[in-house]
């Protein structure tokens, strides 16, 4: 008997379309104040900055208009060799400096508006910083190349008189630097962009972090766009490195106004019709990973996605309405001619991609190539292969133009959103204006550190640190039998080491005692509000370079040192004493201070043998024994190679830096079971961070006759860790930065 056919029928239902994320490009500035016309923000930036990045623009324009050369030719003689042979294009010490005092001038600049809203507890101040720096450089790039070319006709016209070939070469040089303005001033564009990208990766973004953590909608990804120093995002250069080198006239298929219905119309084909509205829908395609979601990247005919359906489908779908509106060939084309750009510099770009489509485009272009004496065979090879192009490659080329036009999509909208900021700044040079602003309360002033001279005076705020020795007076009878110098050794080996640090954190020393050092982290207007954060990592380092001396004592025969740190708090500016020329602080962090680093020597013999990994624990002891009478509480401390910081100066820090809960199971007799640990990425100075680690513990009641633990009370300390055990137990990625320093 015959077998019967069995024929499978596939599921009536259609096929689940895969979710597709929407983002909208929208930049937000949030609780500012308006300026003087009621509509835009008032913003001044530094002088002295502005004027030396004009200068660097200045460069950058002349540089990239090979123009730099001319401007060297103070008196032209026959002997002087002609400036077009000049080798401006070639890299030189002198640019690489030039560049790298630009990114210190940037970074400074950046730093000083992301302290300024620090400060204010604001980040739409750093934003409209951002803003304002991108307008001036954006209104100073027209600016300079208008100025420079004024100022190369004006050398040229001095040179009248002199050799008619030398002044026929100059009216040519400045001819051709007038008609590539477009392409000079892209390059000196994407210049200062990558210098800006940089300084946002190497420095910016960790210190933003650490100033106000982790943001939700992260509105500096909009600076991070390769558009953002165009005008309207058009440029042929700029789209064909980075996405798509869209057509340019109404004519052409693959105008970026056409691609977009068309891939809107795609995805109504595919059964998104929520949203209804195309300005909604469009926010689709500002999400470059929807069109991998989509139709995959085309490398293989059969494609699966993450729901295991089949997306072939899609993509031949996507191909067949790009070759519907015969785009596809164009796309190839543009493809092909990105890799000819640098070759065939004279020629047009869109005149260059349509020659290898165009037989009478491609002679053209095959004219102006014999005339620069260039060899057409890229040319001819580039024609051939789009000619020749194979179904697979078809589908691989249309994945790869949705991908591009869903990132152009993106940074055009993105261009959009720091427009329409740009538009809302008003860059103030008018002094009288910056005055009817600042009266007001209406004016944001950026400056460096170093413009800020007449804020410097004003102190808000104060830090104490202060590190006493342990013991000192042991460890000088014990230098003193042995025929030793106590004051040499304390200055060697503490006072002089600790000074070298104080410079690094902008700390001062209020005075020395015998066996104790107490410097002072002043607060001013304008400052970024990092004292106690910095006065902890000076602290840190200060036990660290004690332990890299104590080896050395260790393995020299001599007695080694112990510390005992604290870090107190003040919100207010400290007050002086004079002794003739000589000031004197009075401050309650001092004293603050002193109880912080002290270290009771009972406890000491007490606690030292289980203090494990921390070097700080409080306790409190009563001073009557009878249980029934009233009685005086008193705190007492264990400090031995440890820092104290006050509840105060915890408080300043939760606001100073982004403090981070970290769950850690360290135990020991006196670790308290509800204790608790942060951590936090401190910014320093050039660029470095450091990370510190936070342990907040109760104040145990004990027994004063054995100091056993009679209950936790509801009072806190606070310690910076400081042994590195308890950093490398950091973890993931916290472990690796414990020790950084950049």
């Amino acid at each position: 008997m015959p077998k019967l056919p069995i024929f499978r029928f596939g599921s009536s239902e259609p096929a689940p379309r895969p979710d597709l994320q929407f983002q909208g490009l929208v930049l937000l500035l949030t609780d500012l104040q308006l300026g003087v016309d009621n509509l835009r923000y008032d913003v001044h930036l530094s002088p002295r900055v502005t004027e030396e990045l004009s200068s660097h623009l200045a460069r950058y324009i002349r540089l990239f208009g090979g123009v730099e050369a001319l401007f060297g030719m103070d008196t032209p003689s026959a002997a002087r060799p002609s400036f077009l042979r000049a080798p401006v294009e070639a890299p030189s010490t002198g640019r690489k400096s030039a560049a790298g005092d630009l990114k210190g001038l940037l970074v400074s600049l950046h730093l000083a508006i992301l302290n300024r809203a620090k400060a204010a507890g604001n980040p739409s101040i750093d934003v409209l910083g951002r803003l304002a720096v991108l307008k001036f450089i954006r209104t100073e790039l027209q600016a300079q190349f208008s100025r420079t070319l004024e100022q190369c006709r004006m050398k040229s016209k001095s040179l009248e008189g002199l050799r008619l070939a030398k002044l026929h070469e100059t009216q040519e040089l400045v001819a051709t630097f007038q008609v590539r303005k477009k392409i000079i001033q892209r390059k000196a564009g994407q210049e200062i962009f990558r210098l800006l990208r940089e300084i946002e990766k190497e420095t910016l973004a960790r210190t933003r972090r650490s100033l106000f953590g982790e943001t939700p909608n992260d509105p500096y990804r909009l600076f991070l766009n390769p558009l953002i120093l165009t005008e309207d995002g058009r440029d042929d250069y700029l789209c064909a490195e980075h996405y798509y080198m869209f057509g340019n006239f109404d004519k052409d298929p693959d105008t970026f106004a056409h691609l977009r219905r068309l891939a809107l119309t795609f995805l109504r084909e595919l059964g998104y019709e929520e949203p209804s509205d195309d300005g909604l829908l469009e926010q689709a395609l500002n999400v470059p990973e929807n069109a991998a979601t989509l139709v995959g990247t085309g490398e293989a005919s059969t494609q699966v996605d993450d729901r295991n359906i089949n997306i072939k489908d899609r993509l031949e779908l996507w191909t067949r309405i790009l070759q519907k509106e015969n785009v596809l060939p164009h796309v190839i084309a543009t493809y092909e001619a990105v890799a000819l750009l640098d070759e065939y510099a004279r020629v047009n770009p869109q005149q260059l991609k349509n020659a290898l489509i165009s037989r009478e485009e491609c002679a053209r272009v095959e004219r102006i190539i014999a005339e620069g004496k260039l060899p057409a065979d890229r040319l001819h090879a580039a024609i051939g292969r789009v000619g020749s192009v194979r179904a697979t490659d078809r589908t691989r080329v249309s994945a790869r133009l949705l991908r591009d036009l869903c990132c152009y999509h993106r940074d055009r909208r993105g261009l959009e959103a720091i427009t329409s900021g740009l538009d809302s700044i008003n860059l103030i040079s008018d002094d009288k204006v910056r005055e009817l602003s600042s009266m007001n309360g209406m004016l944001h002033e950026f400056l460096p550190p170093e413009d800020q001279k007449s804020a410097d005076e004003r102190v808000l705020h104060h830090v104490i640190l202060k590190a006493d020795v342990r013991d000192s007076s042991l460890l000088t009878r014990s230098l003193m039998e042995k025929g030793m110098n106590a004051a040499s050794y304390f200055s060697l080996n503490f006072y002089e080491p600790v000074n070298k640090l104080l410079a690094k954190y902008n700390a001062g020393k209020v005075f020395l005692e015998g066996d104790a050092i107490i410097v002072s982290l002043l607060e001013r207007e304008g400052d970024a509000k990092l004292a106690v954060s910095r006065a902890c990592v000076l602290a840190w380092e200060i036990l660290s370079l004690v332990r890299g001396y104590n080896e050395l004592l260790e393995r020299s025969g001599l007695p080694q040192m112990e510390l005992g740190l604290g870090i107190a708090y003040q919100d207010s500016a400290p007050l002086y004493l004079m002794d003739g020329d000589h000031r004197i602080m009075i401050s309650d962090a001092i004293n603050e201070s002193d109880r912080l680093s002290s270290s009771n020597k009972r406890v000491r013999k007490k606690l030292a043998p289980d203090a494990g990994l921390f070097r700080v624990y409080r306790l409190q002891i009563s001073t009557d024994s009878d249980p029934d009478s009233a009685s005086e509480e008193i705190t007492i401390n264990y400090n031995v190679g440890g820092i104290c910081l006050s509840e105060p100066a915890f408080r300043k820090l939760q606001q100073e830096i982004s403090l981070s809960p970290w769950k850690a199971n360290f135990k020991g007799n006196w670790i308290d079971d509800q204790r608790e640990f942060f951590v936090g990425t401190v910014p320093l100075a050039n660029g470095a961070f450091r990370k510190i680690a936070i342990r907040k513990s109760r104040i145990a009641q004990v027994d004063v006759r054995d100091f056993s633990v009679l209950h936790w009370t509801d009072l806190f300390y606070f310690e910076v860790c400081a042994d590195p055990a308890v950093y490398a137990s950091l973890p993931g990625d916290r472990a690796s930065a414990a020790k950084e320093t950049l």
